[in-house]
């Protein structure tokens, strides 16, 4: 449900910081890849974005009175706890002509405040051995730490000084704004893959502000000042906009205790308002378009189609689309490798996915990578795409996708930073704890009749964009590289 490896544009990561003690020093160091299929989401998430709760180990969901929401999952194999706030802002709630200014605030939450001057929280962090990180994506930002057990109390009162404690100046701002340009000018200027993912989604969404890249148009992220980031920080960051997620070895009553010791003390935010974004009109026209870059090694075929969200789709529609994902281009044996890699010998790689944890409307997926010497319309994965359509999927092929959803997604469980994004990225995209714990029973009902159902609804050209990435070889693109 969350993002897979193609979606460069739609999720920043920031700041992660990994702590490691090691034999002459200690260090710490930041990273701040740009994913949309995140390498740290795609480590820490199997398959699904959702599944049933450890056994023995109910999750418990509070609110606490001044409207944060707490969803403790305990886990006592370990004395290690997790500790995420999600704030239910992302850059599709940037003011029109603030792109990236989502992004730019998360790198500023770490800029200090009059009780923890700037360093003094990810000291503290660094100084017990542990880690933190922060990400920003069109729906949510969200900070994280992972602690020792004793810790998470500590962790907790600096995230609620830092909900409305932060001060900023010109003299950190500023330099920050180069840091966020420079990680544009790395992450994207300098990836043709992203490149193309950025525009397929410019041409997707032709109204609504899944369009502009997380990480925000250039031209408009140089202009980002300090009163942007005060102001929307005032506006959005409170603790009734926000949901609190601890996975790891503590008891759900008193991580409800020391959330009201700390997040608790927070007053309510009066002006936090429904969030209503522009809409997507109806797909009527097939679109395409072709990325040119002197950097490819490797072209590339990639097609996006709009498609509901688990919160927008009617029910059972967003279940049928994970296992359509999963049966037309997961692994060795789905439709697409089979046709194009093993039988046709066309493609060196072809895949499908879908993200399902958007607040709107979203994405499916489907990329194919080409032998050497294919030209990109030889790929015919429309062919594969027609044949579903219209014969369906097999019994055999439909029981082993729900089968590995089922086992990927109970695998997972053994990692409790995985636990904690899964409820994380569903609450703040509309759903609910029991839409998490229900996933495995609702992706079993799936029937063949709805994944057939899905595909010739969904996979529509009408509704989508299809992106060719190419080697461009022109003199001046000698010339530029």
């Amino acid at each position: 449900m969350l993002l897979l490896v193609a979606g460069l544009s739609r999720v920043v990561e920031g700041r992660q910081r990994r702590i490691l003690k090691l034999m002459s020093s200690q260090q710490s160091w930041h990273i701040r890849p740009l994913m949309g299929a995140a390498a740290i989401i795609a480590a820490a998430l199997v398959a699904s974005p959702a599944l049933a709760e450890p056994a023995g180990a109910p999750v418990a969901d509070f609110t606490l009175a001044n409207g944060l929401e707490l969803v403790v999952i305990p886990d006592h194999r370990a004395p290690v706890v997790t500790h995420m706030i999600w704030y239910k802002v992302g850059a599709a709630d940037e003011t029109p002509g603030k792109s990236g200014l989502a992004h730019f605030l998360e790198h500023l939450m770490f800029k200090g405040t009059a009780k923890h001057p700037a360093g003094t929280f990810s000291q503290a962090v660094a100084h017990v051995g542990g880690q933190e990180n922060a990400f920003t994506s069109s729906d949510y930002t969200t900070f994280y730490q992972r602690v020792p057990s004793e810790q998470l109390k500590t962790v907790m009162e600096f995230e609620a000084d830092r909900m409305t404690g932060l001060q900023l100046t010109d003299q950190v701002v500023l330099p920050e704004r180069n840091v966020i340009l420079e990680e544009e000018n790395m992450r994207i200027e300098n990836n043709p893959r992203a490149r193309l993912g950025i525009q397929i989604d410019a041409a997707l969404f032709l109204n609504h502000p899944y369009g502009k890249p997380v990480i925000g148009w250039r031209h408009e992220m140089e202009q980002l000042t300090r009163d942007d980031a005060i102001g929307f920080y005032r506006r959005f960051y409170a603790p009734n906009d926000a949901v609190v997620v601890i996975a790891g070895d503590v008891a759900p009553d008193e991580a409800l205790k020391f959330a009201q010791d700390t997040y608790g003390k927070v007053a309510r935010h009066g002006n936090i308002l429904p969030r209503q974004r522009p809409q997507e009109p109806p797909p009527v026209a097939v679109r395409s378009l072709t990325l040119a870059d002197p950097r490819v090694e490797q072209p590339l075929l990639q097609r996006d189609y709009l498609v509901p969200s688990f919160r927008t789709a009617k029910r059972g529609q967003s279940e049928a689309l994970e296992v359509l994902a999963h049966i037309l281009g997961t692994g060795s044996n789905s439709r697409l490798y089979r046709a194009l890699v093993v039988d046709k010998r066309v493609a060196v790689s072809a895949a499908a996915w879908y993200d399902s944890s958007a607040l709107d409307m979203s994405k499916f997926e489907v990329s194919v990578a080409p032998r050497q010497g294919i030209a990109l319309p030889q790929l015919e994965a429309d062919g594969v795409l027609a044949e579903l359509i219209a014969k369906g999927v097999s019994a055999e092929e439909l029981e082993r996708a729900k089968s590995r959803l089922i086992a990927d997604a109970v695998y997972a469980q053994d990692n409790q930073v995985s636990m904690a994004r899964w409820y994380g990225a569903a609450l703040t995209t509309g759903a609910s704890v029991n839409d998490v714990r229900n996933w495995p029973e609702r992706i079993r009902a799936v029937t063949a009749e709805e994944v057939q159902d899905a595909a010739r609804q969904w996979l529509d050209k009408r509704r989508s964009v299809t992106g060719y990435l190419i080697k461009d070889v022109s003199p001046q693109a000698e010339k530029k590289s």
